[in-house]
């Protein structure tokens, strides 16, 4: 068991309270304007299209998981500073976690689906299996993605179970208006905490792992392919599986620093207003935000729309 008490947001100065809300706020209101733009994009498409394209269903999925996720994210910090009381109820606050745990599962699915898409297109593989499924993945992909929200509800619903407890202390008495406050002590089961934690990301962890070793055995396989026709130039297949390994190794260096630093944060490592808990929300607030300017800068369509659009408000705010 882990205990941590859980005091109002009196136990930070006013400087480092505006401090942290801004930094917070301001990661999580880069990452809204970001998927934002990447969610224009694609509703853009789909009404031109009449369809969706499957890249742009999986980045609309992506991104709207994550819009949601900042906004929450933004929603939870700001009850858990200014109304602990309520916060702090059994309750609400297994409910805030269970939501916060399916928008993270959710969000690590739809990157996963992203990569695994990039891989079936771009690798060349000659085995039926993987020619079936370079055929099919576009029919697919759209269950698969309602598939993956249904996994990521089962698994975060498990942690209404036996996960936290929040107990809240006697009132005590405070010099400053003559007013009460309550302390909170939330336990926190690790054992179960790890287990939970631990199945929801396996899966997908696994996949998006697999994907990324096939995707390099690939790139081998071509480049040795090209040696042997004495061809030292790059070619568009070349620079496609670069472009897919890059994306890949930045999203899950991304995700590996968010995966420790929200597993500390939930299991209540830290006392909720120490430095290295405030680091961990920092961080969890980054990861989004970081990988969904990645790929606007990684990908040369919304790179092209992201430049016109800047221009179009430069020429707005020129009037």
């Amino acid at each position: 068991m882990a205990k941590i008490y859980n005091t109002p947001q009196n136990g930070l100065s006013p400087f480092h309270t505006i401090l942290i809300f801004t930094i917070i706020g301001t990661e999580c209101i880069i990452g809204i304007i970001a998927n934002g733009f990447i969610v224009a994009i694609h509703v853009v498409e789909r009404i031109q299209n009449k369809a969706f394209s499957t890249r742009g269903r999986i980045l609309f999925f992506l991104s709207a998981s994550r819009i949601a996720l900042q906004s929450f994210m933004m929603l939870e910090i700001t009850f858990s500073s200014t109304t602990p009381q309520f916060y702090n109820k059994e309750i609400v606050y297994n409910a805030f976690k269970v939501s916060f745990m399916f928008l993270n599962y959710c969000s690590l699915w739809f990157a996963v689906w992203l990569s695994f898409f990039y891989f079936v297109k771009i690798a060349d593989f000659t085995h039926p299996l993987f020619l079936k499924l370079k055929w099919k993945i576009s029919l697919l992909m759209p269950w698969l993605l309602w598939l993956s929200m249904v996994i990521s509800l089962g698994f975060s619903a498990l942690f209404f179970n036996d996960v936290y407890n929040v107990y809240c202390n006697d009132c005590f008495s405070t010099h400053w208006f003559n007013s009460t406050k309550k302390s909170y002590l939330t336990e926190t089961n690790v054992d179960i905490l790890v287990l939970l934690y631990s199945l929801g990301i396996f899966i997908p962890l696994t996949m998006f792992i697999l994907a990324a070793i096939l995707m390099i055995i690939s790139l081998k396989r071509h480049t040795l392919h090209m040696e042997s026709k004495a061809t030292g130039s790059r070619d568009p297949s070349m620079e496609a599986h670069m472009g897919a390994i890059k994306a890949t190794s930045y999203f899950l260096i991304l995700y590996i620093f968010n995966t420790f630093a929200l597993f500390l944060h939930l299991s209540n490592t830290f006392e909720s207003n120490s430095s290295w808990n405030i680091l961990c929300k920092i961080i969890m607030a980054a990861y989004p935000a970081g990988h969904s300017v990645l790929l606007i800068v990684s990908n040369p369509g919304l790179r092209r729309a992201w430049k016109k659009f800047q221009h179009q408000v430069h020429m707005f705010l020129k009037k």
